[in-house]
């Protein structure tokens, strides 16, 4: 229950949780990027732990989501695809911090499915950019059928300069009402300590990059792909996959769309960077700097032309290393931790650092908590995994990471194994190379002890099947959309006069306070 008026909540840590989407770690300059500029980001880094390799659960936005909200791997709450429905019967982060008596609060984005718009958020300010119905479901039965929703390449050929774009509208407002939440908080007499999410659409294509951060970058600076797309027969079988998915020869792409695309993406990068520096902008006016837990990371990747594959929807480091920032109470200054670790880590980490971790040892997590690293820099154990069961492929596929090894596995794929120490571009599979035969035998051995990859293929296509059906059915005859419609008290808005008592609304909400 939520602590009474005079409690010690005020001295637990609020938490500040802003997600960008499909924004590449490799695309940073804390993490090596020699051209991206993120001075806001950079600054956080500085202040805070910056995990050097953050991996999250999916390269596919809403089992990403959902693994991360929930601290489960995608398979075990059914978040197979981007139309996925996340149980309301599974807790979330917000659930267990709402039950230990945080407020919690939506802005922007989550990719929820279905009835519950909410899962644990006890206020949401927008609706979300994606359908939250069950129109983007895969289709196994017909693998090699195209469907209207996949990606294709048209927002690479049409990259370049905006001055306004349906992503910029919504992570604009998006933004505002997260920072105009954050003023109401402040005023407000609620004692509880919040959690509020801030998730926008940048960087995820279309890539249109507002012009003033296009401006910033120059078409003779960008860096093109290290590794150079091949002729579709030419590339590997996850190459040949993304080329029949979304590529297939139909918008024809040269030098000149991947270094616009590039040069946009990384003008968004720069905006969402900007967004970031208006909510510490707020914080530090507020005084509630000192006192929030701030994490800054994104869902996935993008692989930004390199191998000719653009996006996510695969294992590589570019659609699934996210970047990884915490500052704040409790958070050591200044540190980076080189090991592994995993968006499913950020559930049991973030109730340990707002000291609501009670029932922690009762959950059957698939993260760690990571707060001891947060706080002292001590190296965390321990193999990150990872799964994909959505579009472009027929088989589930896993992945373990381990050490400085990367492990992808799957019955309908050839095994991909890399060294990342010794080839960071993952461009030798190990698999291939009969002196590591022993080593791919145990871990194959160990992902079919891990997961039940027939059975979770089955489950995959039985619940496309349920969804497919239901959508047919629901958009037939009168439709009851699940979008999520924020909803607004204008009778506490700004001057009324409903009741004798109540505050000027100017006074409560003036920086600086009046004299």
């Amino acid at each position: 229950m939520p602590s009474p008026p005079g409690s010690q909540d005020r001295q637990r840590p609020n938490i500040l949780l802003v997600m960008f989407d499909q924004m590449a770690a490799l695309a940073l300059p804390d993490y090596g990027h020699p051209l991206v500029r993120t001075p806001h980001l950079s600054r956080l880094a500085a202040r805070g732990t910056l995990f050097e390799r953050a991996y999250c659960a999916s390269p596919l936005c809403s089992p990403s989501r959902f693994a991360m909200l929930t601290g489960l791997l995608p398979s075990r709450v059914g978040a197979y695809d981007n139309a996925s429905e996340l149980p309301s019967g599974i807790p979330t982060l917000m659930h267990h911090l709402r039950a230990a008596g945080y407020r919690t609060c939506l802005s922007g984005k989550m990719d929820f499915t279905g009835a519950d718009q909410l899962h644990g958020y006890e206020e949401r300010l927008t609706t979300d950019l994606s359908p939250s119905d069950f129109g983007w479901v895969p289709d196994w039965d017909h693998p090699d059928e195209i469907q209207p929703w996949y990606h294709t390449l048209q927002s690479v050929a049409e990259a370049g300069p905006c001055d306004y774009s349906l992503s910029l509208q919504y992570d604009e407002e998006a933004t505002f009402k997260a920072i105009q939440w954050l003023h109401k908080a402040k005023a407000s007499a609620d004692p509880r300590p919040f959690m509020l999410t801030l998730s926008v659409m940048q960087p995820h294509d279309p890539y249109q990059g507002l012009r003033r951060f296009w401006n910033l970058y120059d078409d003779d600076s960008i860096d093109m792909p290290i590794l150079p797309a091949l002729q579709a027969a030419m590339r590997d079988p996850v190459g040949r996959r993304m080329y029949a998915l979304y590529d297939r020869g139909e918008i024809p792409i040269g030098e000149a769309e991947i270094r616009r695309a590039r040069r946009a993406y990384y003008a968004m990068v720069s905006y969402c960077d900007e967004l970031l520096g208006r909510l510490l902008a707020a914080l530090a006016a507020l005084g509630l700097d000192r006192n929030t837990i701030l994490v800054v990371t994104s869902d996935h990747g993008d692989m930004l032309g390199e191998r000719g594959l653009w996006y996510k929807m695969n294992f590589f480091d570019g659609a699934v290393r996210v970047p990884l920032i915490l500052q704040g109470p409790g958070v050591g200054t200044g540190q980076r931790i080189a090991e592994p670790v995993s968006h499913l880590d950020l559930l049991p980490t973030l109730l340990a650092l707002g000291g609501s971790d009670a029932a922690l040892a009762a959950m059957a997590l698939d993260g760690r908590d990571l707060s001891e690293s947060v706080a002292s820099g001590a190296r965390p154990q321990g193999d990150v995994l990872g799964e994909y069961m959505a579009e472009g492929y027929d088989h589930p596929i896993v992945m373990i990471r381990r050490g400085t090894r990367k492990f992808v596995y799957s019955r309908g794929e050839p095994t991909q194994l890399y060294d990342l120490a010794a080839d960071p571009r993952e461009e030798r599979n190990l698999a291939l190379n009969p002196a590591h035969k022993d080593a791919v035998r145990n871990l194959t051995d160990e992902a079919e002890r891990r997961w039940d990859l027939e059975g979770l293929r089955k489950d995959v296509i039985e619940s496309q099947r349920r969804r497919r059906l239901i959508h047919q059915a629901l958009t037939a005859g009168r439709i009851s959309p699940w979008d999520y419609e924020p909803r607004a008290d204008v009778s506490n808005e700004y001057y009324r006069n409903y009741g004798r008592d109540q505050p000027d609304p100017d006074r409560s909400l003036r920086l600086p306070p009046a004299p």
